[in-house]
């Protein structure tokens, strides 16, 4: 099982903090996961990654790394930690969410899920074993089994059927984690995937379908998929009361800063998202005053600091000014930049989360933070 210590329990909120150790390093949580879909962090280095971000743990994805490298590849490198460069723990979702974005191009059934390559159009199949092995050629520290993300709307009956169809897959993916073994000398452990929608009781069903197959964690998928931010509040807080205190929780997907603190408070301990990156690549920055686009005219002769309260390489080194001049004119370095900004504003987020929960401030912290949000984002719409 997953090394797994709670450490401290916030006396105002659901919010804890713990680590869980793997063969690749432990990780402190509450944390953000960036996501290196295709085993890169896109417009950053591994170097960066781990020496100026700090990121204790990554994402990647086993339906793109399926597809590009292959298995084959993997196993001839030795794994996604060599392939890559990589000496800390790597997560690797199921692609289910990815398979469940093709629409038209899958086709679900009992036993498994039939798609066609975003890439070439190639048919594909993935099973609950598949998604396994998988997995094992990839040899993330953390796996994710096979499931099935509904949409949003989706009718009661509907995702009723999803649940039972989740519920029995998790089943064959316990059987296939169990015998099978890893390949390149390091643990691996496995977490089960709580679905049902925006239904409480197929939620309650789902975790406790889980909980009885005792897997290593437990993930909240299927929200951040449309549904009102305070539906998913709700549903959070609901979810984690059916998973064992003894286990780390990951809302999948998730999301906005604000929307990470407000599901810390509701018990979650793992977060991950491509908000950070993809704002980056776009010019959109967080900071301790609310986000800023650096293709705003204001900045075109603003000699400070991107955020005055952030210590990251950029903060430390560059001008507003200049990160605008990076953008309009479409220099590599802006996104570099930026993205290295923006993990740091996230990781510095869950860092500070933790440090106030020890300290007994969480809730008074995470309330003063969401008003500082809201002021900014209601003075950009006034302007």
């Amino acid at each position: 099982m997953l090394p797994f210590s709670l450490i401290h329990t916030d006396k105002n909120s659901k919010a804890r903090v713990g680590e869980f150790k793997t063969g690749h390093g432990t990780v402190q949580t509450p944390i953000f996961m960036p996501v290196g879909t295709q085993g890169t962090v896109k417009a950053i280095t591994q170097r960066v990654l781990e020496s100026e971000v700090n990121a204790e743990i990554v994402l990647s994805n086993t339906y793109h790394l399926y597809l590009r490298p292959g298995t084959e590849i993997l196993e001839k490198a030795g794994g996604l930690h060599r392939f890559m460069n990589w000496t800390r723990p790597i997560l690797t979702d199921s692609g289910g969410f990815q398979i469940y974005s093709l629409s038209e191009l899958r086709k679900i059934k009992r036993d498994g899920v039939e798609f066609k390559s975003h890439l070439d159009g190639s048919s594909h199949y993935f099973d609950p074993r598949k998604v396994i092995e998988i997995q094992r050629s990839i040899g993330s520290d953390i796996l994710m089994p096979l499931d099935e993300c509904t949409p949003y709307p989706c009718e009661f009956e509907y995702a009723k059927k999803s649940k039972e169809l989740t519920s029995r897959w998790a089943i064959l993916n316990k059987e296939a984690f169990e015998q099978t073994l890893p390949l390149y000398g390091h643990e691996q452990f496995l977490f089960g995937i709580i679905q049902g929608s925006v239904y409480k009781e197929l939620r309650e069903s789902s975790a406790n379908d889980l909980v009885k197959l005792d897997f290593d964690g437990y993930s909240i998928g299927g929200l951040a998929v449309g549904e009102p931010t305070d539906e998913m509040y709700k549903l959070v807080d609901f979810t984690t009361d059916f998973i064992p205190q003894t286990k780390p929780r990951y809302l999948m997907g998730v999301g906005r800063p604000e929307n990470i603190l407000e599901a810390i408070a509701r018990g979650v301990d793992m977060f991950d998202c491509v908000m950070p990156t993809r704002n980056a690549r776009n010019a959109y920055l967080f900071t301790s005053q609310g986000i800023v686009s650096m293709r705003n005219a204001a900045y075109k002769d603003d000699m400070t600091p991107l955020d005055q309260e952030c210590g990251c390489y950029t903060c430390k080194n560059f001008s507003r000014a200049y990160l605008r001049h990076l953008f309009n004119a479409k220099e590599i370095l802006a996104m570099e930049l930026a993205t290295i900004h923006n993990l740091t504003f996230y990781l510095n987020l869950v860092s500070e989360a933790r440090k106030r929960i020890i300290d007994g401030s969480f809730v008074e912290w995470k309330n003063e933070f969401g008003k500082t949000i809201s002021i900014n984002v209601q003075s950009k719409k006034e302007q």
